[in-house]
């Protein structure tokens, strides 16, 4: 039986649903930028009501955070992609996600996609595809790794979350610029952007990493609210989930995994190396200024697991380039 608190959302969305079709909100497929290997794509998006049909937001808008979370989403509706010239079916889960494997043969590089349901507009999305020769990938944390947010104080998470224009968030000195020397120096690398934000707020983050200058890459994001066996959904346990199935999807890619010392980053990276010690290249962890580790509530306290890979621990992006390229992770800064 589905959770209490689930069940009520489901009633909800059903309420809210009926109300906003009456007043003209129409069907939306909004598409998130993917992955996936030479043989098949990960396909990724939200089916919503939105109040003009709208996939995406003005990129020059200046967007308060409470707007993206204004849509209402059309669990089990059906949508279809088209990937590769061939159109295929998916279906959304209780949540208004679409999460599929469409099976292929791709190319490695970039391969557009356009999505869409009936009466909708049609919303593309870039999959990357990665190569069966490639050996090397980036797995990167958002908050307080490539923007500061102090994320774990309540408070300020919603003020972050729901109230502050998204022009006014920081980005972490030198991140982006060690991120795009990482991708210069090994070409094709992918990167992938995990964090235990909500889906609704992709739009707002990709528009950050693009006015900051971080390498293009999709977000591997989970949805907020209530699961059919809890009153809230774990953020460790997304993480946790997403870093096992990259692993089981590109058993060749020993992966840099990049995060802050603020949450639990360490213990997850520390748990991953135990369970996958040939997937992992080398760990940076981000450490939080003095002032960001008080809102954050402290800082983490490592564990000690994880042995047998670099651990690099520095303030910025420069520090961490540095002892990388000590450890001969990178090379060329």
């Amino acid at each position: 039986m589905l959770h209490t608190a689930a069940r009520f959302e489901d009633k909800w969305h059903a309420w809210a649903g009926e109300k906003v079709r009456a007043r003209g909100w129409k069907r939306t497929v909004i598409a998130y930028d993917s992955y996936g290997s030479e043989t098949s794509a990960r396909v990724l998006a939200r089916i919503v009501l939105t109040k003009t049909g709208q996939p995406a937001a003005d990129t020059e808008a200046s967007i308060r955070g409470f707007r993206s979370f204004g849509n209402v989403p059309l669990p089990g509706e059906t949508a279809w992609v088209r990937i590769a010239g061939a159109e295929h079916m998916v279906t959304a889960d209780r949540g208004g996600i679409v999460d599929a494997i469409i099976p292929g043969d791709f190319r490695p590089g970039k391969l557009d996609i356009q999505m869409w349901t009936e009466g909708s507009r049609v919303d593309t999305a870039t999959v990357h595809i990665v190569g069966a020769d490639q050996q090397f990938g980036i797995i990167s944390d958002i908050d307080d790794t490539v923007m500061v947010t102090a994320l774990p104080r309540p408070f300020l998470a919603a003020w972050h979350t729901f109230v502050l224009d998204e022009h006014a968030r920081s980005p972490v000195a030198g991140m982006s610029v060690l991120y795009d020397r990482l991708v210069y120096m090994r070409p094709n690398s992918p990167i992938i952007y995990l964090s235990t934000g909500a889906w609704n707020t992709a739009p707002t983050l990709k528009r950050f990493l693009s006015r900051n200058l971080y390498p293009d890459g999709p977000l591997l994001l989970t949805d907020w609210g209530p699961t059919a066996t809890r009153m809230f959904r774990s953020g460790q346990e997304h993480k946790r989930i997403q870093l096992e199935r990259l692993a089981r999807e590109f058993p060749q890619i020993k992966w840099l995994l990049i995060g802050d010392d603020g949450q639990h980053d360490e213990e997850l990276y520390g748990e991953f190396i135990e369970n996958h010690p040939d997937n992992v290249a080398a760990v940076a962890i981000r450490q939080l200024t003095v002032g960001e580790a008080v809102w954050a509530g402290g800082r983490s306290k490592k564990s000690g697991r994880g042995q047998g890979v670099p651990w690099v621990y520095a303030n910025d992006g420069a520090g961490l380039a540095s002892k990388l390229t000590e450890r001969g992770i990178v090379s060329g800064f």
